[in-house]
C-alpha cells in the first residue's frame, strides 16, 4: 500500500513538473517584434527577398516613380535585420540596363547560387507586343548588379507577355526559371551559370496566372502564383492562389485534386478590410524556421501616387502550415498590431 501511495504522489509531482516546464516555456519562449502592416511605405512592388550573406534580408522592388520627386528608381533595395524593420539601400543598377529600346525595369527576382547573386528581371511596359527578361549578377545583394543581357524575348520562348521571372534551385543543384502572365505559368532548365537557358519549356499553371514563385518543402513543390488585377488603385483584386506537386515540372494540383493547368489553384490571400490587391509574393523563412509571405497590397486609405500609379508598399504576413497547404489567417492581409519573425538567432 505504501508503494502504491509512494508511485502515484511521484507520478503526481512527475506531471506537476511536466506542466510547469511547459507553461514556463512558453512564458519564455522567443518572440519576434510587433509590427504593423505596411512594413516599409510608399512602394515596393512585385517584391522578391534574399538573405544575404552578411545576415541582412533584402528586399528588390519594380522600377517606379515613389512621387518625392526623386524620379523612377531603378530597382529599389531595401533591407532589414528583423524583416519588418526595413531601410532604403539604393539601386540595383548603377545604369539602366538598355539591351531593349524601351520599357520599365520589373518584377526583379534575386537568388544566391554559384557564390553569387542572380537577378532576373522583366523588361516591358504596357501593352509591349515583346516582354523579354534579362539578367544580371553582383557579388553583393546590395549591388551594384552587372547587367549581362537578355535571357530571352517572348517571341523567341514562343510565351506571349514572357514577364515576371522567378528562379528556383533545386536539390541537386538544377536551376530553373519560372515565369509568365496571362498566357500560362511556364518553366524551364537554366545553364549551369544561370545566364542561358537548356532543353525545352514546360507549362506548369493556366492562364489565370502571373507571378511564379515556387519552395520546396518536405519534399512536394509548391507554386505560389497571383490572380486578378495588380494595379487599379482601391479597385484592385489581385490575390495569391496555390497548387502543390511531386516534381518541379509538375503536375500541380490545387486542394480539390484538379490540375491547375485546368483550375485556378487554391485560395491563399485575398483582399481585406483595409488593404485589397495582395500578390506577387515571395517566402522567406526567419531564424526558427517560421515561414513569411512577403507581397504587395493597395491600403484603401492611401492607394494611389500622383494621379495614376497604384501605390504599393510592402506587406507581410505569417504562413501556418495545415495538413500540407500553406494558409493566411482570415486569407487576408494583417491589420493591427501583429507579432513578427524571431530573428538573429
Amino acid at each position: 500500500m505504501k508503494k502504491g501511495w509512494l508511485g502515484l504522489i511521484l507520478s503526481a509531482v512527475l506531471l506537476l513538473s511536466v506542466i510547469g516546464y511547459l507553461f514556463m516555456g512558453d512564458i519564455f519562449r522567443e518572440k519576434g517584434p510587433v509590427y504593423q502592416n505596411p512594413v516599409f511605405e510608399p512602394v515596393i512592388a512585385d517584391p522578391s527577398i534574399v538573405k544575404g550573406e552578411d545576415g541582412f534580408f533584402y528586399v528588390y522592388g519594380t522600377e517606379d516613380n515613389w512621387g518625392d520627386g526623386m524620379g523612377s528608381r531603378i530597382v529599389p533595395i531595401v533591407r532589414s535585420e528583423n524583416l519588418v524593420d526595413w531601410e532604403y539601400v539604393g539601386e540595383a543598377f548603377l545604369e539602366k540596363p538598355n539591351w531593349k529600346e524601351d520599357g520599365g525595369i520589373w518584377a526583379p527576382d534575386v537568388s544566391f547560387f554559384n557564390g553569387k547573386y542572380y537577378m532576373y528581371y522583366s523588361q516591358s511596359t504596357w501593352g509591349d507586343a515583346n516582354p523579354a527578361i534579362g539578367v544580371a549578377v553582383s557579388d553583393v545583394p546590395e549591388g551594384p548588379f552587372e547587367d549581362k543581357g537578355k535571357l530571352f524575348d517572348s517571341k523567341e520562348i514562343g510565351v506571349n507577355n514572357s514577364i515576371d521571372a522567378q528562379a528556383f534551385v533545386d536539390d541537386d543543384g538544377t536551376p530553373y526559371l519560372f515565369w509568365g502572365s496571362w498566357h500560362g505559368i511556364w518553366g524551364i532548365e537554366l545553364a549551369e551559370d544561370g545566364l542561358s537557358y537548356i532543353g525545352e519549356k514546360f507549362q506548369i499553371a493556366s492562364k489565370d496566372f502571373e507571378a511564379a514563385y515556387m519552395i520546396k518543402r518536405d519534399g512536394l513543390y509548391y507554386f505560389f502564383g497571383s490572380q486578378g488585377s495588380c494595379c487599379e488603385g482601391q479597385w484592385s483584386t489581385y490575390r495569391v492562389a496555390v497548387g502543390k506537386g511531386e516534381s518541379v515540372r509538375g503536375p500541380f494540383y490545387d486542394k480539390d485534386g484538379k490540375d491547375i493547368v485546368n483550375s485556378s489553384g487554391t485560395l491563399v490571400l485575398e483582399g481585406g478590410e483595409r488593404f485589397v490587391g495582395p500578390g506577387h509574393n515571395a517566402i522567406v523563412a526567419d531564424d526558427a524556421g517560421q515561414d513569411w509571405i512577403i507581397y504587395h497590397a493597395v491600403d484603401k486609405e492611401m492607394p494611389w501616387i500622383g494621379s495614376g500609379t497604384t501605390r504599393r508598399p510592402l506587406m507581410i504576413d505569417k504562413i501556418v502550415w495545415e495538413d500540407g497547404w500553406p494558409t493566411i489567417a482570415d486569407q487576408q492581409p494583417g491589420e493591427g498590431e501583429l507579432e513578427g519573425p524571431i530573428t538573429g538567432q
